[in-house]
């Protein structure tokens, strides 16, 4: 996500670090970079200059040169200024003052309206609400089809009349419907069409004025860049809608839309999709994702994450076996697995404050591949060699490798790295007496902006991993017998 801006954006500022001292002209040299950059990520022209501008007379104020360290106090700047372009804070729904709280999706076709609205369901869901989604979108084929689908992997209940009733009518029973049941979010699916046309904005209004919603949400591609920014200010003009939810953005790698949308039509950006699997939106928080592309990190989201999905339970009991030395290879591939349940392991580390510094980081294959390949060799171990290790011999490990289809050498690749986790977490064990969450969550807290305590780790650690290679054959058994 915004690969290409972050990466531009750190190398134009990483040259104002280092100088103890800074003129205008280096501002002005960091400036340009900046400006290059932004045009390269489609961010609007005009909230270009504004931004710049800004940025450039704070950066020569007396702020920055009365700081013992100007050129990270520049990048305070452009953090600070990146925060307020994409809205300054989150922006939360405004829930009705009586149930039902009454939401509209709308947006272009190819824009991800359905899956959105039923993200957005799983999010209020997880909120211990009671949403209802109204399928009021008549004229896409197998649009009620797929919400359905949608709503019963997720357990919400879907409100449908089938495609011979008008929309405005359907949204007016859904309503009534959700009364009914004692719902107290209803989610309203319109349709969209190909390009912006007077019939659709016509139907969204009348259907606007029919349910009087507390949220009139424009679900749009991120990927569209300026576009996306060209639709919000069609519908905006119309409907005045009240939020964005930006869908796709784990592929955007430049940031137009969610740069520019805020500046350009005053509606903030409240949620975000990323990938296509079926879990909740994330809300938008501005201050968090200009953290992250100018590479310091996300802590607080990487917190939540491991909040809803590691099993602190687990997590505990495997701290006290590390304390106790009787930590398996089974415990690791617990371990690992439960790291994999936070997301994407580049994602995770780039969430990390000073990872994107790491050495090697970027030569290093992070894929799932290679957590399978480690799996197969911890399941073709016995269990007396998953619970001591040690007794590893070379014998043994050439069974492994041939029972898992890997080589020996990946096999050896595996166990030192079990023995280099276990050696690192007896380290890590001294920031709390106990890995509940307070200690644990509060441990990755601590590492704020200075990065990891002590030395900065390389990648050798995770490079160790098992890797797939076109070699990675399970080797013929021509060892010769040594003598004894």
């Amino acid at each position: 996500m915004f690969e290409s801006l972050s990466n531009s954006l750190q190398k134009a500022l990483g040259k104002l670090r280092a100088k103890g001292k800074l003129t205008e002209e280096d501002v002005s040299m960091a400036m340009r970079e900046v400006r290059l950059a932004l045009l390269a990520a489609d961010v609007n022209v005009k909230v270009i200059r504004d931004f710049i501008q800004r940025v450039q007379e704070r950066a020569v104020g007396e702020e920055v040169k009365s700081s013992l360290t100007p050129g990270q106090q520049v990048v305070k700047i452009v953090n600070d200024e990146l925060t307020q372009l994409m809205g300054g804070e989150s922006s939360k729904i405004k829930m009705a003052a009586k149930p039902p709280t009454v939401i509209m999706l709308v947006g272009l076709q190819g824009a991800g309206k359905t899956t959105a609205i039923a993200k957005l369901a799983l999010s209020f869901r997880q909120h211990e609400h009671r949403p209802l989604l109204v399928a009021a979108d008549v004229y896409r084929p197998a649009a009620i089809q797929q919400l359905q689908i949608l709503g019963s992997q997720t357990d919400v209940p879907v409100f449908e009349l089938g495609v011979q009733e008008r929309p405005v009518d359907i949204a007016r029973r859904g309503l009534e419907e959700a009364r009914a049941q004692g719902a107290d979010i209803v989610l309203i699916d319109t349709a969209g069409r190909l390009h912006v046309d007077e019939d659709l904005m016509t139907e969204l209004e009348s259907m606007k004025a029919a349910v009087n919603p507390d949220e009139v949400l424009l679900v749009v591609d991120a990927m569209t860049g300026q576009d996306a920014v060209h639709v919000a200010e069609t519908f905006h003009a119309r409907l005045n809608i009240t939020g964005v939810i930006l869908t796709k953005m784990d592929g955007d790698s430049r940031g137009g839309a969610a740069l520019t949308v805020r500046a350009v039509t005053g509606c903030p950006v409240k949620y975000v999709g990323m990938g296509e699997k079926l879990e909740p939106l994330q809300p938008f928080y501005p201050d968090r994702l200009a953290s992250r592309i100018l590479g310091m990190g996300d802590v607080l989201s990487l917190i939540e994450r491991a909040e809803q999905t590691v099993d602190m339970e687990k997590a505990k009991e495997m701290e006290q076996k590390m304390r106790s030395a009787s930590f398996t290879l089974d415990d690791f591939r617990d371990m690992f697995q439960q790291v994999r349940n936070l997301g994407p392991l580049d994602q995770v580390l780039k969430m990390i404050p000073g990872m994107n510094k790491m050495k090697g980081i970027d030569k290093v294959d992070l894929g799932d591949r290679r957590f399978v390949r480690m799996d197969a060799i911890i399941t073709s171990m016995t269990k007396e060699e998953r619970a001591h290790p040690d007794v590893m011999n070379a014998s043994r490990r050439r069974r492994v490798a041939i029972g898992s289809g890997t080589s020996v050498r990946e096999v050896n690749q595996v166990l030192n790295q079990f023995e280099q986790t276990r050696q690192m977490m007896k380290k890590f064990s001294g920031f709390g007496k106990k890995m509940g969450k307070r200690s644990a969550l509060g441990a990755l807290k601590g590492m704020g902006g200075a990065g990891f305590p002590g030395p900065m780790p390389d990648a050798s650690m995770l490079s160790s991993l098992p890797t797939e290679s076109p070699g990675s054959q399970a080797p013929k058994r021509t060892h010769k017998k040594r003598k004894k």
